[in-house]
């Protein structure tokens, strides 16, 4: 806390002792084995939290994103009940440009923090895309959704989770993002000629020792899971918005 606090202060800011939290992550197996009851911040006692707010994500100390994904669905549900509202006197574009604002622009916030959680977490988020297709098209909850979800173009949310990954992947081969974002990847070395005899550019995996538990939900592990499950002309592809269309395309095709 010390080095930290002296690294704010050449840096101009100031720590709030109040208003500081901390958390300690883990699986329920590992927090058992810890007892902090309380952080020295300055002259004031922290005790430790279950769930903290960081950059509109809410965090747990097992990263299961519970609260999260609860605060996302209360959040966009809010939304959707107020464009419901007015549903009659909006046209199909001006219902769908809201619904892209203020629901789908909700869902897509940070979720490739989602990658790896089970099904019946992201079932919920499923359903509140659902119920934004719905009030889009005008069709009732009974409806089945799969051909509104196709007339919009829009990605189920586990797809959505991906291309996210797959994105910020691509950025990360090719030096679009900072160094220590492309530093938890590594390419496999080997010639151009072999690389395109081969099927594409590949990524090295991380030893299964390395990925257990939450391991298997973080980028150096998620990264070159799905990268290298990608067909050959997607991987060689170097332009950043081809890419990012034949991949929305690739996937459309595997969730429809």
């Amino acid at each position: 806390m010390n080095d930290i606090r002296t690294w704010m202060i050449v840096d101009k800011l100031k720590i709030n002792d109040r208003k500081t939290e901390f958390m300690i992550i883990g699986t329920k197996q590992q927090l058992r084995k810890i007892k902090i009851e309380h952080l020295m911040v300055g002259g004031t006692s922290i005790s430790p939290v279950n769930v903290a707010k960081n950059l509109g994500t809410w965090f747990d100390s097992n990263l299961n994103l519970r609260e999260h994904i609860s605060m996302t669905c209360r959040t966009a549900y809010f939304h959707l009940n107020n464009i419901r509202r007015i549903r009659k006197y909006l046209s199909n574009q001006s219902a769908q440009t809201l619904v892209h604002a203020f629901i789908i622009g909700c869902l897509d916030y940070c979720n490739s923090l989602l990658y790896g959680l089970p099904s019946v977490h992201l079932s919920k988020l499923q359903r509140v895309q659902n119920s934004a297709a719905r009030l889009v098209c005008n069709i009732s909850r009974y409806d089945h959704v799969t051909p509104a979800l196709y007339s919009l173009h829009w990605l189920p949310v586990q797809y959505c989770i991906c291309f996210k990954v797959l994105i910020l992947t691509f950025k990360a081969i090719h030096g679009l993002v900072s160094e220590y974002i492309s530093d938890l990847i590594s390419v496999k070395d080997v010639s151009k000629d072999s690389l395109r005899s081969n099927g594409g550019l590949l990524l090295h995996q991380p030893s299964a020792r390395l990925r257990k538990t939450l391991g298997d939900r973080s980028f150096t592990s998620a990264a070159p899971t799905l990268w290298n499950k990608l067909p050959a002309h997607l991987r060689n592809m170097d332009n950043f918005m081809n890419f990012k269309s034949s991949l929305k395309t690739h996937h459309f095709r595997i969730a429809f």
